[in-house]
């Protein structure tokens, strides 16, 4: 269930909310005159999800060149990341 607090909080109890987002790892909804406006989350809580956001960009990236036929043997890749890792 998400946890929905009004913009007056930020100003008033920002620690709690601080706190709150850092020890549950999960987002705050403000709202604002009553309707949704913000989302506040830890620093390491939107880290993690920009990670996933990039690794999923990686695994389409991927599926679409399998479908695409653009791929290589295994041997091959790992033979060119050596040689780029040691040049």
């Amino acid at each position: 269930m998400p946890v929905i607090r009004p913009s007056s909080d930020l100003r008033n109890k920002y620690n709690e909310i601080s706190e709150f987002c850092k020890k549950n790892h999960e987002p705050i909804y403000i709202t604002k005159n009553g309707k949704g406006d913000l989302a506040v989350m830890s620093i390491e809580t939107f880290e993690n999800l920009v990670g996933k956001y990039d690794l999923y960009q990686l695994l389409n990236r991927g599926l679409e060149d399998i479908k695409n036929n653009e791929t290589k043997p295994l041997a091959e890749a790992f033979a060119e990341i050596k040689k780029e890792l040691y040049e």
